[in-house]
């Protein structure tokens, strides 16, 4: 894929969020690069597993069954070729403890049915684009394999922010920006402050990381 086709596609998710990865978290995040597979494997199926629950949830809303059944098949697609990545180096899968990346914004979801369906498809959003962001932003420094498996996934998961947005706001009787604002305001806190535990989605790396 040409270059410039890479930074057209990145190019919503970088104005959506507010800010880059830092460059100490991808010096961080190639130190410990076993940890990244494993917790992006880890996340692939989370994201499968919470589009299907969005499904479950919500079972009259057909955009929601089309949009998320697809989400969550090219989710478990990702999951599987992360774990055949994995595989293929030696990697021993384990599991490790979650970042509070995805927590902290859920604590803040609204718990009036339709408030919890707009706050959940805002924080998904949310969750997607950075992960977009975060490929773009590592892979050039990758070997070759896991270089060109992330700049695969930018399509997809630049898709998936734009999906979540549009379905939060047709269900929601007002507009979501507001909203939006917030969840984003809430990441970004999350992402700039100093955390020790190293993750996709972790914040900026101290000296004493834990990365297992």
């Amino acid at each position: 894929m040409a270059k410039i086709d890479i930074d057209e596609m990145i190019a919503p998710v970088v104005e959506y969020l507010p800010n880059r990865t830092s460059d100490e978290w991808v010096q961080a995040a190639l130190e410990h690069q076993e940890t990244i597979l494993i917790d992006h494997a880890t996340n692939e199926l989370k994201a499968a597993q919470q589009a299907m629950t969005l499904m479950a949830r919500n079972p009259l809303n057909m955009d929601i069954q089309n949009k998320m059944s697809r989400l969550a098949r090219e989710e478990l697609v990702h999951y599987e070729q992360v774990l055949k990545i994995i595989k293929k180096r030696g990697i021993k899968f384990r599991t490790m403890k979650a970042s509070s990346y995805a927590f902290n914004m859920a604590q803040h979801i609204r718990p009036d049915n339709k408030g919890k369906l707009t706050d959940s498809l805002i924080i998904g959003s949310i969750i997607e684009a950075r992960s977009c962001e975060r490929f773009h932003k590592i892979a050039p420094s990758l070997d070759d394999e896991l270089q060109k498996f992330y700049i695969s996934l930018l399509k997809s998961e630049s898709r998936h922010f734009k999906d979540y947005l549009t379905l939060a706001q047709k269900y929601s009787e007002e507009d979501i920006q507001p909203r939006v604002e917030f969840f984003l305001q809430c990441e970004d806190a999350f992402i700039t402050q100093p955390d020790r535990l190293m993750r996709l989605h972790s914040g900026m790396p101290t000296t004493d990381l834990i990365a297992n």
